[in-house]
């Protein structure tokens, strides 16, 4: 028989489920990243090469989300991991304009600069990193803000460059890839459609022997373009989807974000590892997707 006190119990139940649930996509854009390991033996690698590689993908600095604390906690995880190199996927800058509050470039790369590992610190830039450079969108010779703030704080940023790396003896190259969504669409810049400054083949020009090839890609979109050549291609863009509920994902950030949602994926004799990232744009939702700190162990 349902009592005055049990009828009570149950409305106090049922509120306190509605606000945990309305207050869960919150929580998990707070959450400590998760680890989330590869172990990858891409087709065109070299014996006997061994390499750990740290990733850090879609930061999104901004208060109070992504708070220069919180970058730095990262940061000391990334470190920690013991990394023989750490690459940085892009999307550095906020993609909200609602809720947040504005971290300018010099700050956030400052605390990046405590990245430290044998064979270095290597960045791309995202979409967000020039979508709300404004100077940029208006003249895309000019030199992109946030490239400017990490390069000042020692880190080389790549668009559209490759550089050779060693270990134990072995060589290997690490490519840089330009954004492939990097011009925004909009009376004001004179473009009618969005279009990027990605250069695979100019890329991938510079790369001058046989040795293994890393592809920074910010957006997986280009990994059905990219040749056997390459050994591994990686990227952030996606978030996972941001919300993805029993695979179920209302919305994607790119068309290449909807194919290469997360995780590893190997299409013939090619590799390609997707980050779920660390941030959020749009909006501070996240629900199935926690942010993630990546390590791939290459051999």
């Amino acid at each position: 028989m349902f009592t005055r006190r049990t009828l009570l119990k149950a409305f106090a139940g049922g509120v306190a489920t509605l606000f945990a649930l309305a207050a869960y996509p919150f929580v998990e854009v707070m959450a400590r990243p998760r680890l989330t390991q590869y172990a990858v033996t891409p087709k065109r690698w070299t014996p006997g090469l061994k390499l750990r590689v740290v990733v850090l993908a879609d930061i999104h600095a901004c208060e109070p989300w992504m708070s220069l604390d919180r970058i730095g906690s990262i940061c000391s995880a990334a470190n920690a991991l013991n990394g023989d190199v750490i690459l940085l996927l892009g999307d550095y800058v906020s993609g909200m304009n609602l809720l947040t509050e504005h971290i300018p470039s010099a700050d956030w790369s400052r605390v990046f600069s405590v990245l430290k590992a044998p064979l270095g610190v290597h960045a791309v830039l995202g979409n967000h990193d020039h979508w709300e450079d404004l100077r940029f969108q208006r003249d895309p010779l000019a030199e992109n803000i946030a490239a400017a703030a990490l390069r000042a704080v020692g880190i080389p940023t790549y668009i559209n460059e490759a550089v050779r790396l060693e270990k134990d003896g072995h060589s290997f190259w690490l490519a840089g890839l330009g954004d492939q969504m990097a011009l925004r669409p909009g009376k004001d810049f004179k473009r009618t459609m969005m279009r990027g400054i990605d250069d695979l083949p100019g890329t991938l020009a510079q790369i001058d022997d046989d040795s293994p090839v890393l592809l920074m890609a910010h957006e997986p979109d280009i990994f059905p373009q990219v040749s056997e050549r390459v050994s591994l291609t990686l990227s952030g863009h996606t978030h996972g989807g941001q919300i993805n509920i029993l695979g179920w994902q209302p919305a994607a950030a790119s068309q290449g974000s909807r194919r290469y949602p997360a995780g590893h994926y190997r299409e013939g004799e090619r590799d390609l590892v997707v980050s779920r990232g660390l941030g959020c744009s749009i909006l501070p939702v996240r629900v199935g997707s926690r942010p993630e700190i990546v390590v791939i162990e290459l051999g």
